[in-house]
């Protein structure tokens, strides 16, 4: 076994396991049995207790989640799991697209029905408690199935295309890859919404009314054609409301939760869906597309450098070198650039949304966007005062309180430069 390697294995596993802790720790320590001056007005005492209430218990459950993940993994490296286990289905077959596919879906699967038990207790202990929940435990079992078969059916493509292409040319495979990674990701940006989504949920046309005169008067306004207005059954799952854009270029469209029609007015769910617009109008969807194409080409890149590194394969307890096990532990040493990297992508997912704010606040209504985001804060217990370095890690998204300071004194006339 490569020593010194399985340290610094061990060493990464565990700092990233400490950080996550410590980041919680902040963010606990932002609470107080007051509620802050800044969210007077917007949480009243007793949904700010609630609020609290269901940060810790969500804090608590990913505590002993993440804790019990960590002994796993150390138990998996520090008995040579891995590595017994690709020796055992060596024996089984020599094919490298089948045993891969054997040893990856084995571990897809042991580590997905461990985390069940974590997953049953938060959908129907800590969402059914809080008021979120609308699972049946049918539906559960039903979507978990489903998980596992597209997992099996795409991710065994993914996989097998991957190693036939390693073994047709060598290090230079990760080219080969990077391709079929980048065709990958853009069908699934444009047909994820009718293809995908229509296994879990019901969507269909918003339907004729006030809300969508009023939205279609606004897409005239603007100049932004939106035939493709949907609304999803969301209550199906969950009573918290959303909504999403979707698709490249024809294949766009919104999707609308129904919880976000019952819970908003009309002027609020139209400046929900001026934020949505206002990220087509900007690009953003294209552009975490190619951000996420060149993170993938980075990645792939680095792993061709280091897959036939014998040492990889030592770090994991086997004595000879292993495509599959190298994969595993250039995983874990890369992940620390992984980290940094995702800390660029929030950045810029975060420009984004302020970027999306101020398009709907020009282009519609600041204070109706404004009441809109505060009523979903509120109707989903949201951590609305984040320590700012949990922010920098964990948020796609600005906290509530910084986007609605940002949206003050935006004024219409600047339209025409839009």
């Amino acid at each position: 076994m490569n020593t010194i390697l399985f340290y610094i294995i061990i060493g990464i596993i565990l700092c990233d396991y400490l950080l996550e802790r410590y980041l919680e720790y902040l963010n606990n320590r932002q609470w107080s049995n007051v509620v802050p001056k800044d969210l007077q007005g917007i949480y009243d005492p007793e949904s700010y207790k609630r609020s609290q209430e269901y940060y810790r218990a969500n804090v608590r459950l990913s505590a002993i989640t993440s804790t019990f993940s960590l002994i796993i993994i150390l138990l998996m490296l520090v008995l040579s799991g891995f590595a017994r286990l690709d020796e055992l289905i060596g024996k089984v077959t020599g094919h490298p697209v089948a045993s891969s596919l054997l040893f990856f879906g084995i571990l897809f699967l042991a580590f997905d029905l461990i985390q069940i038990p974590f997953a049953v207790y938060d959908t129907f202990v800590i969402e059914q408690k809080f008021g979120f929940n609308r699972t049946t435990v049918s539906t559960f079992i039903t979507d978990k199935i489903k998980g596992w078969l597209l997992a099996a059916i795409i991710g065994g493509a993914l996989i097998s295309l991957f190693v036939l292409f390693y073994e047709m040319t060598g290090t230079a495979f990760w080219i080969w890859v990077w391709i079929m990674v980048t065709g990958f990701m853009i069908i699934m940006n444009m047909f994820f919404s009718t293809l995908i989504v229509p296994l879990f949920n019901k969507q269909k046309p918003l339907e004729p009314g006030s809300l969508r005169d009023t939205i279609e008067t606004y897409c005239t306004k603007t100049g932004v054609r939106l035939d493709n207005i949907f609304v999803i059954d969301g209550s199906k799952r969950s009573s918290k409301a959303n909504a999403y854009f979707t698709g490249l270029g024809k294949k766009k469209r919104i999707v609308l939760f129904d919880t976000l029609i019952r819970d908003l007015e009309t002027n609020e769910i139209v400046a929900v869906l001026a934020h949505e617009t206002g990220h087509d109008k900007h690009k953003h969807t294209y552009e975490a597309l190619i951000a996420g194409i060149l993170q993938a080409g980075l990645t792939l890149f680095f792993l061709s450098l280091f897959i036939d590194n014998q040492s990889l394969s030592a770090a994991l307890g086997s004595d000879i070198a292993s495509f599959r096990l190298g994969l595993i532990a250039f995983g874990i040493l890369y992940s620390p650039l992984s980290t940094i990297i995702g800390l660029g992508m929030n950045y810029i997912s975060r420009k984004h949304e302020y970027a999306a704010d101020r398009f709907a606040a020009i282009t519609w209504n600041a204070d109706d966007l404004s009441q809109a985001l505060k009523k979903l804060s509120v109707k989903n217990l949201s951590n609305l005062n984040p320590h700012p370095v949990y922010v920098i890690f964990h948020y796609s998204h600005p906290p509530l309180l910084q986007r609605i300071k940002a949206m003050k004194g935006i004024n219409k006339k600047f339209f025409i430069f839009l």
